[in-house]
């Protein structure tokens, strides 16, 4: 088995035994320990934190990983059962070392992965750390020191009301949340009594398998029972989350999804009106209407590469109090720079409240200058050479490479990149009309598969 495989940018997944075991994860863990412990000498003493989620083989991978951790001398608090937003909030709350959450998010049950960061929840990528453990991995030369000590400290309480303190003033909506059997199906019931909110549960039985639909709320199909629900019940609005918890997707009254750049636009404007003149983030992804929304209310736009430990290292350089990705991931200053679904949903939520309008109403002023192709999937033999023959095709557009290629026009733009985690190749457009934006996708659908 090559590390490669599970080894990405900026995160590991693999199948479970044949990529991902216990024996893998023991290394992993006494690698990360090794790793800060020379490349962070002033957090030496602090502990380690790890976490883990409802797949079936999560908590004995997390058991590993404490026991390669703690056998490089490191202390560790194991926070149990956690979605992953809050192994962020335990290592920037408890001050802790670093942390590692077992999860693959959205992936299918046979898949398990880590999500892995430093102390203050710094991200760890391959640019700055990843690389180095999975070579001491790779290397397995490590050995083992005096056993460091472990505590178990459940941290749900004080996450709750840290992200509920991200709420301004919150109206009694009557909400769905579809959990999708996912870790938001622990965390959510404990909003009960803290919030006005009614909320009308889906698929809160905590289950790694996904028996009802794939935890992934960016595939519109995945949210046929929430939006029938919302429907049914005539509710304001509703909540769906992926796997891990730490994205959501709103859809409104009329159950019409909110894309995350729709989502964006809406937070960026309330955390300009907060901090004004400040800088928001966006990805590579997101919707032109971010951008002009941020310049339109008097922040300065900055675009940044696709995923969590690009975004998260942008934030603190730039200081922003938010930023937002296409996908749903949405990140916070005041949550240690770490992207939150349940303090996104929170903040959202806290919006809606203030204006007194209906999220459609809301949502539909950002919805109207432009229409998008959504994430398109491709599986191609050789990426590169498929974007290059993409970069060709289209030469006479504005091009740039900060995440894979995208073109810019006037009226119409695209990006088409390599998954970060995923074999897949990702292509997204958008257009200022559907007749524009099908007839160009139409173009790179075929060259692509070509």
């Amino acid at each position: 088995m090559s590390l490669d495989n599970i080894f990405k940018a900026y995160d590991i997944r693999g199948l479970v035994p044949d990529e991902l075991n216990p024996k893998v994860a023991r290394k992993v863990g006494a690698a990360f320990a090794h790793f800060l412990t020379n490349n962070s000498s002033d957090t030496v003493s602090k502990p380690l934190v790890v976490g883990y989620d409802m797949r079936k083989d999560s908590e004995e991978l997390a058991m590993s990983v404490i026991e390669g951790m703690r056998s490089q001398g490191r202390d560790v608090i194991n926070i149990g059962r956690v979605a992953t937003d809050m192994l962020y909030f335990a290592v920037g709350h408890l001050e802790a070392a670093g942390g590692i959450v077992v999860t693959a998010s959205h992936n299918p049950g046979a898949y398990n992965g880590m999500k892995i960061c430093r102390e203050g929840a710094r991200p760890i990528g391959v640019d700055t750390g990843l690389a180095d453990i999975k070579q001491l991995v790779a290397e397995d030369k490590l050995e083992s020191q005096d056993e460091g000590g472990l505590i178990e400290q459940d941290i749900m309480d004080e996450w709750v009301e840290h992200a509920i303190s991200f709420a301004r003033d919150l109206s009694p909506f009557n909400i769905a949340v579809d959990a999708g059997n996912g870790m938001a199906g622990l965390v959510v019931p404990r909003l009960d009594g803290k919030t006005p909110l009614s909320i009308e549960p889906l698929f809160f039985e905590l289950d790694g398998s996904f028996p009802n639909h794939e935890a992934n709320p960016l595939k519109e199909e995945t949210l046929d029972a929430l939006k029938q629900t919302i429907l049914d019940k005539k509710l304001d609005l509703g909540l769906a989350f992926d796997g891990d918890g730490d994205r959501v997707v709103l859809v409104d009254e009329k159950a019409q999804v909110v894309t995350g750049s729709v989502l964006t636009a809406i937070l960026a404007e309330h955390f300009l009106t907060e901090h004004p003149g400040s800088t928001i983030l966006h990805n590579a992804i997101c919707s032109r209407v971010v951008p002009e929304t941020i310049r339109a209310n008097g922040g300065t736009p900055i675009r940044t590469r696709v995923g969590h430990s690009y975004i998260k290292a942008a934030m603190r350089e730039h200081d922003a109090p938010f930023g937002g990705e296409h996908s749903a991931h949405y990140y916070f200053r005041d949550n240690w720079s770490a992207d939150s679904g349940l303090v996104a949903a929170m903040v959202a939520i806290s919006v809606l409240s203030a204006t007194g309008r209906s999220l459609s109403e809301l949502a539909d002023r950002f919805r109207s200058a432009y229409v998008q192709s959504g994430e398109i999937n491709f599986e191609v033999e050789d990426k590169n050479a498929a974007i290059e023959k993409i970069a060709t095709a289209f030469a006479g557009g504005e091009e740039d490479r900060l995440d894979g290629l995208s073109v810019n026009y006037e009226d119409w733009w695209f990006n088409v990149r390599p998954s970060n985690t995923e074999p897949l190749l990702r292509l997204n457009v958008e257009a200022r009309g559907k007749n524009q934006l099908e007839e160009n996708v139409k173009k790179l659908t075929e060259i692509i598969t070509s």
